[in-house]
């Protein structure tokens, strides 16, 4: 067996259900700022209370995969982007803070926690997108050290990914929403995403160019023939998604614009796999040359194979539990 394989893909399932179940956690954080009521607010913030603290175990479960699985791999990261992944850390620690104190503050406090609730989620998405970018823009290595600077994310293709990840986690917040809410909240939530689904479209029109011309690597992998016939359905996937998106009426199924927006991601995340691969540092070090020794990757297969499927568990007991509209006169804070 491949054991650096099944890691690798262990390793990409976890990083999938963290971006699709943190992803809409996250984006009714960043949609707050559009919504003023507090009672509004309150009904968003409930729609992920029994929930959301499951979502990062995903998170979790990758970052240890990296670290076990290929330790070059993480070693290489972790040096890179010290501060970016500091930053989301960070983030993500005042926004669990904030998700918890929001509820138990006086009234005069309201409005810090708040503001720590929106600015975590913002920032955090921000710092994952700029590793997401960094990671496809690659690192320098020398020997098996990371042969850069502390700042070299501070560039525009990482930078933009941070945005573009904001706008992509706003529009699965927004149609969890719709999916989870009623009347003035959920007609809100519609006239939003449509506006996020045109932002978005044009967030990956723009990485759709700009990696080929940027990248020559990436540039033969989507364009040289047969290729280009072969990766074609990811784009028309994309287009589909987005289409199907910006179609969708008060009128129709609540749950078609959550499972378009998953599509979205999910396609956009294949994407981005396919214009790296088989490397795990791009551009040079692949997943075999990153992998731990073949006994270490069988010792750690052994703890997976019983973690995995009781997270997996979990994870459909509480989201089934909780599956319907949100009540709101029930506070499961």
């Amino acid at each position: 067996m491949d054991l650096a394989m099944i890691w690798f893909g262990i390793i990409v399932f976890a990083t999938l259900m963290y971006i699709v179940m943190d992803g809409f956690d996250l984006g009714i954080g960043i949609l707050m700022p559009f919504i003023t009521e507090r009672e509004e607010r309150d009904l968003m913030v409930n729609s992920v209370a029994p929930v959301w603290d499951g979502n990062e175990t995903w998170l979790v479960l990758g970052g240890a995969a990296l670290f076990g699985a290929f330790p070059l791999a993480y070693a290489v990261i972790v040096d890179a982007l010290a501060i970016p992944l500091t930053l989301m850390l960070v983030a993500l620690i005042f926004r669990g803070v904030a998700f918890e104190f929001r509820f138990k503050a006086l009234p005069g406090h309201h409005g810090f926690w708040d503001t720590a609730f929106m600015a975590g989620s913002i920032f955090a998405t921000f710092f994952q997108g700029v590793t997401v970018g960094a990671v496809i823009e690659g690192f320098p290595v020398e020997g098996r050290a990371f042969a850069g600077g502390g700042l070299d994310w501070l560039a525009p293709f990482p930078l933009f990914c941070g945005i573009g990840l904001i706008i992509a986690y706003g529009l699965l917040g927004a149609t969890w929403l719709i999916m989870k809410t009623e009347h003035a909240l959920q007609m809100r939530m519609y006239h939003l995403s449509r506006r996020l689904v045109v932002l978005m479209a044009i967030s990956i029109a723009i990485v759709s160019v700009w990696t080929p011309f940027a990248y020559p690597g990436i540039a033969d992998r989507w364009f040289s023939l047969p290729n280009l016939l072969i990766l074609s359905p990811v784009p028309l996937l994309t287009a589909f998604c987005l289409l199907r998106l910006w179609r969708t009426r008060p009128d129709h199924a609540h749950h078609r614009p959550f499972i378009m927006a998953l599509c979205v991601t999910l396609v956009g995340f294949i994407g981005m796999g396919i214009s790296i691969w088989p490397h795990i540092i791009p551009p040079k070090i692949t997943i075999w040359q990153a992998a731990s020794p073949q006994q270490s990757l069988q010792f750690m297969l052994i703890g997976a194979v019983f973690i995995i499927p009781v997270i997996l568990m979990y994870t459909y007991w509480s989201y089934r539990v909780f599956s319907g509209k949100v009540n709101p006169d029930e506070a499961y804070h």
